[in-house]
């Protein structure tokens, strides 16, 4: 997730490359945010879904959710299509769709899951290879956005005798510049992915065991949170860095228990199939705390990896799950990355 104003400034960029001005300038950096433009059909979906089936909810989220189909690849190409349809103009279109492309590609290689095969797979997947707020992929697109803003100003007469310099060295080498932005931003979003791939064999090895590369997370540049099963009982967590390998690492139980809850297992086991039929499966490594009080078991269900989680709120997810020990009926509730606690309708689980 790269924020929307650095989104913007990718659009521009490409825009000024190709040597766009005014509307089809316009358009192109519009288009770099148009996938943000989700939480309108997010709203929708958060007024109806409450009222159809499980199933319908389900389907309902990979449509109108954020970062779900508009972030998709047949997104991506429904609406290259569509410019191509109304204008026939070739490098427009390619623009287009580079700037669209440019959005879902960012968000998909910093640090949230997405459904980019949707609807041909509900698949979610990641690649995480950028920190959210890697300063090259963040700062480079806000050079177009503030070489325009100092126009504006000048243009209304504020701003005079300011970045005269920065101004002119823009003018006179406006195609290079432009350029060369473009060819560093897209080297440098090439080379974090396969620098991870090294990154996660060399961790894998010295570990004896399989590390996920996609549920390897970014938490900051160039430093990783990442984890395994390391046993039947315990997941390992690692932060890891391409500078000194491990640099952190802990054992977390995955199943813990309160008091006496002999059965606390299978309490377990339910939860876990509950939360499987649910939506958007954002936990990775399932840690169970079970409890029992006044007749009724409770399970909490969270990421290992969140007690890692400092500054950004992905794994802050805990669902609880209240099972009721002689009717085997239950109430769910959820705090949603960090959010409070709300209780959930019975649809959000099959």
């Amino acid at each position: 997730m790269v924020n929307t104003l650095s989104h913007l400034g990718v659009g521009l960029l490409i825009a000024l490359a190709l040597g766009f001005k005014g509307k089809k300038r316009n358009i192109v950096a519009f288009l770099a945010v148009l996938p943000d433009l989700d939480f309108i059909p997010y709203i929708l979906f958060v007024l109806v879904s409450s009222s159809v089936s499980h199933e319908t909810r389900n389907q309902l989220f990979y449509l109108l959710g954020h970062r779900e189909f508009m972030h998709s690849i047949l997104f991506i190409l429904l609406v290259t299509l569509f410019i191509w349809l109304k204008t026939k103009d070739r490098l427009f279109t390619a623009a287009g769709f580079a700037a669209i492309l440019s959005h879902s590609y960012l968000d998909y290689a910093t640090s949230w899951k997405m459904r980019p095969f949707y609807p041909f797979s509900t698949d979610s997947s990641i690649m995480g290879a950028v920190y959210f707020f890697d300063p090259l992929a963040n700062l480079i697109p806000l050079l177009p956005v503030f070489i325009l803003l100092v126009a504006y100003m000048k243009s209304k007469g504020k701003w005079n005798g300011k970045f005269n310099n920065f101004c002119n060295f823009v003018t006179q080498n406006r195609n290079k510049f432009y350029t060369t932005l473009v060819v560093v931003l897209l080297i440098w979003l090439a080379v974090l992915p396969v620098a991870k791939v090294f990154l996660v064999k060399d961790i894998s090895d010295s570990e004896g065991a399989k590390i996920s590369y996609q549920d390897t997370y970014p938490s900051s540049p160039g430093k990783f949170l990442a984890a395994y099963p390391y046993n039947s009982t315990h997941y390992k967590i690692m932060e890891i860095s391409y500078f000194s390998g491990v640099e952190k690492s802990d054992y977390i139980e995955k199943i813990n228990v309160t008091g006496n809850v002999p059965d606390s297992s299978a309490y377990a086991e339910r939860a876990a199939k509950l939360y499987s039929t649910a939506v958007p499966q954002d936990i990775d490594y399932p840690v169970y705390n079970v409890s029992e009080e006044n007749g009724s078991i409770t399970v909490g269900l969270s990421d290992a990896r969140d007690q890692y989680v400092k500054y950004w709120a992905y794994f802050k997810t805990v669902y609880r799950f209240v099972f009721d020990k002689e009717s085997g009926k239950y109430v769910a509730y959820a705090s949603i990355q960090g959010g409070d606690e709300e209780k959930l309708e019975e649809n959000w689980f099959g």
